[in-house]
């Protein structure tokens, strides 16, 4: 059965996603600025509004990731007990269908008793099922999403030009896909992640065309 250890909090590909989501949702919303007719009213409200949307994201895909956590904690239990309370062909299917598909095919009986074994010398009670640490996780994932946010707004802050700022913020924008792509790469072990990075950026500016032209 699988343990209770989850994904760390910078486990590439999840919390990858986490800013991307956070950047395109930032980037949506600063590029529903008309260049031509937008004035300083139009430029703080709109960076306000990518900043308040993404503080909105991050906050609930931080509470999402605790009620994440606590179900798959409770789950495990339940099946650990009813492992330990069955006979040992039922203890090994129920411990099969809870494994990770890909774990379970190249798990044999062996593998499956040793442990079947060690979860009958675990204590399963007395824990709670949230964590100091999964608060600090879920801190440390509103703080990504939020992050984000700052590079693609930062042009708008430092300049009154309109069209200056815009242009840097696709800029920031890019290259952020780029090197978030570059990581996911070097994750995957591709021997040449700079073409990752760019399929990052190009499908990236779709991502943002579509949302946008979908009312996002």
């Amino acid at each position: 059965m699988a343990n209770e250890e989850r994904e760390r909090l910078l486990d590439p590909i999840d919390r990858i996603s986490e800013i991307l989501f956070g950047l395109i949702m930032a980037v949506t919303i600063i590029g529903s600025l008309s260049i031509a007719t937008a004035g300083h009213t139009q430029v703080r409200t709109a960076t306000l509004s990518a900043l308040g949307c993404n503080l909105a994201w991050g906050l609930v895909d931080a509470v999402m990731y605790l009620i994440r956590t606590a179900t798959g904690r409770v789950h495990n239990r339940l099946v650990a007990r009813q492992v330990c309370g069955a006979d040992l062909e039922t203890a090994y299917q129920l411990m099969v269908r809870s494994l990770p598909p890909h774990v379970a095919a190249i798990s044999g009986p062996e593998e499956i008793e040793g442990m079947r074994r060690r979860l009958l010398a675990l204590q399963l009670e007395g824990h709670p099922v949230l964590r100091a640490r999964d608060f600090v996780e879920a801190c440390g994932i509103f703080l990504l999403v939020v992050l984000a946010t700052f590079p693609v707004v930062l042009p708008f802050l430092l300049t009154t030009n309109v069209t200056l700022a815009m242009r840097l913020s696709r800029i920031v924008t890019l290259g952020m896909l780029f090197l978030a792509g570059m990581k996911l790469g070097h994750y995957a072990g591709y021997a040449r992640p700079a073409r990752t990075g760019l399929v990052m950026a190009v499908l990236g500016a779709a991502l943002i065309a579509a949302v946008m032209a979908l009312g996002g």
